[in-house]
């Protein structure tokens, strides 16, 4: 097990009816700025119970945080909460909406060129407004660490930042708020979740038994539970296992001690910021092919979740490493969430501008041994069509 440092300042309210636990942890002489996505909060009776929760508090609205939020919305967000002296941030919503109001919470404070927080990579970030969290679409993990994805629209850079600043100090998961999702956010929430665990576990073996079981342990999870979420949405225990599998796949404690790859998050930001395509689809179409195209540096790895996990046990080690990547592709499908570039009507055609855009913000050495070139792209890209 490598050497590591791990800290995690979030506060998690997790069960139905913890959004009233909002009131504990907002000062009552705040100014808060609820932010959220397209409105549908406000339908489901979300938004009802926030408002009720922060009784006698003073509060704003700013909606609309788009998918992949948009840094030209968030800065009019940043705009307004300046100008209402907004103190404390309320994101309601899922990742997107969390992610975004991370940038709100810094940009409100920074005083110099908004888009130096995303090109610095959070570096420059020395304080932020309170920020908590309703998570309303369990994927992205956003609501326990300290991570976000923005995306320039106007130049289609999908870029992310990073600062202990924004950890949220709180978040509420109430299982209960993911049931009127609709079935393509569900698959997508699914295969966003197992795609960060297998990023993290899907390298090579540091004798971190701790880590690979905990793992493997949310995989199982995911297998099992996913598929159940689109055929009884109203499960209230699928939905916990879900969401807490979510939550955990990302708040630090799996990379702790493990190299990580990420290679297919690299690649799946730009085909997201310039295609447009939901980060989890992009996720599905190449963790496939990275597999495949890097099957001999991760045997170790790919044939230990050949056994533990999918308990595949006939076979030679290339036939079980492509049984493998053949059951992890029908997974995904099963979610709704296609794994080929042509289901989402793209060609080779795409291949070059993807690697130019990683070229252009230096992404040019990824994976866990950093050794994907974009040469290496280039081929994975064909694999995934």
């Amino acid at each position: 097990m490598n050497n590591f440092s791990y800290k995690n300042t979030t506060k998690i309210h997790f069960g139905k009816g913890e959004i009233s636990k909002i009131k504990e942890e907002i000062p009552a002489n705040a100014r808060v700025l609820i932010t959220y996505g397209g409105g549908s909060i406000k339908k489901n009776g979300i938004f009802d119970q926030v408002i009720d929760a922060l009784t006698g508090i003073t509060f704003f609205e700013f909606g609309g945080i788009e998918p992949n939020p948009h840094f030209e919305t968030l800065v009019k967000a940043v705009e307004f909460a300046r100008k209402e002296k907004i103190t404390y941030i309320l994101a309601v919503g899922g990742g997107s909406v969390i992610d975004g109001s991370k940038f709100i919470a810094a940009g409100t404070l920074y005083r110099n060129e908004l888009w130096e927080i995303i090109e610095t990579n959070g570096a420059h970030i020395k304080e932020a407004i309170p920020l908590g969290c309703v998570l309303t679409l369990a994927a992205t993990g956003s609501e326990m660490n300290k991570g976000a994805s923005i995306t320039r629209a106007e130049t289609k850079d999908k870029l992310f930042f990073g600062s202990t600043h924004v950890f949220p100090k709180f978040s509420v998961l109430d299982p209960t708020t993911t049931y009127s999702l609709p079935a393509r956010q569900v698959g997508n929430g699914v295969v966003d979740t197992f795609v960060h665990v297998v990023e993290q576990y899907m390298t090579y073996p540091v004798n971190a038994k701790v880590q690979d079981r905990f793992a493997e342990g949310l995989l199982m999870t995911l297998l099992e539970e996913g598929k159940k979420a689109l055929i009884t949405p109203e499960d209230y225990d699928v939905r916990a296992n879900l969401m807490w599998a979510a939550t955990m796949a990302l708040n630090g404690t799996l990379a702790t001690g493990v190299p990580t790859d990420w290679a297919s998050h690299m690649i799946g930001l730009e085909l997201t910021g310039l295609y447009g395509l939901d980060h989890a689809q992009t996720l599905a179409v190449l963790l496939p092919a990275v597999w495949l195209y890097k099957k001999e540096q991760k045997k170790e790895k790919l044939l230990q979740y050949a056994d533990r996990v999918l308990n595949i046990k006939q076979g030679d080690d290339e036939e079980k490493i492509l049984a493998v990547i053949a059951h992890t592709s029908q997974f995904f499908t099963d979610m709704g969430v296609p794994t080929r570039l042509q289901d989402y009507g793209l060609d080779e055609t795409i291949i070059q501008p993807i690697i130019e855009k990683l070229e252009q913000h230096k992404f040019v050495k990824l994976g866990e041994y950093k050794d994907i070139t974009p040469d290496d792209v280039r081929s994975i890209l064909k694999l995934a069509l």
